[in-house]
């Protein structure tokens, strides 16, 4: 997993500051570590690194508003690590740009798994051949065009996220499949989550204000018990 690979570890408590880095150069990571979040976002932008550990809450500059600016810029690996357990923090953190969210204390294993997802995903292709092509999928009057990154229902263009964007093709891509929510925690947010589902919920109610609400259509069903699912 490591061949070299920089690790940058954004994280203003020393110990455990310490304990990762000492693990990860273990597997044989390079690592450089930043408690200071303002010196950690310039260091960011002007370093090469292949993932960033970000804690939340650090002095000077916050771990979301870090990585809020730098997704400005970059499309770095960043896997924030904090000590709230909150869904709508957590929701917040992968909605501007976050790859993962680890809620401290957590198991190292766990860890390096999800940097192994991260690292997969930024060093892969996101999409087939025909993405660079203009490829478009549609559902009813919906047209999503991947390449551009837009949606338009009709001539109205809908401005989405990130994560709302891929989650709405992943449902598109399986039309008319009942999806369960560990499957779209899978394949949306790259690796098999663990813990509390309920950002799926949320999402999906994302989606259905953007969708469903604004323009009286419904375009994704709840198969209560089982998942979600979107038909023409």
């Amino acid at each position: 997993m490591a061949d070299g690979k920089k690790i940058f570890i954004v994280e203003d408590e020393n110990r455990i500051a310490r304990f990762l880095q000492m693990e990860l150069e273990h597997e044989g990571f390079e690592t450089e570590t930043e408690s200071n979040g303002s010196r950690a976002y310039e260091r960011i932008i002007q370093g090469d690194f292949d993932l960033v550990l970000l804690d939340v809450m650090l002095p000077d500059m916050d771990g979301l508003t870090i990585c809020k600016k730098v997704r400005e810029l970059s499309d770095v690996p960043i896997i924030m690590l904090t000590a709230r357990d909150d869904v709508n923090d957590k929701v917040q953190g992968l909605d501007i740009g976050a790859d993962d969210y680890v809620t401290k204390p957590f198991a190292i294993p766990e860890l390096f798994a999800r940097m192994r997802v991260a690292l997969r995903k930024h060093t892969a292709p996101e999409h087939s051949g025909e993405t660079s092509n203009g490829e478009e999928l549609k559902l009813k009057n919906l047209t999503m065009n991947i390449a551009r990154h837009e949606v338009m229902v009709g001539d109205v263009l809908v401005e989405l996220t990130k994560k709302e964007f891929d989650l709405l093709e992943y449902l598109i891509r399986n039309k008319r499949s009942v999806l369960t929510r560990d499957q779209i925690l899978s394949q949306v947010w790259g690796y098999d989550y663990m813990g509390d589902t309920n950002v799926v919920d949320v999402y999906i109610r994302y989606l259905r204000a953007k969708l469903d609400d604004k323009f009286n259509e419904k375009y994704i069903h709840t198969m209560r018990g089982v998942g979600y699912v979107v038909k023409d």
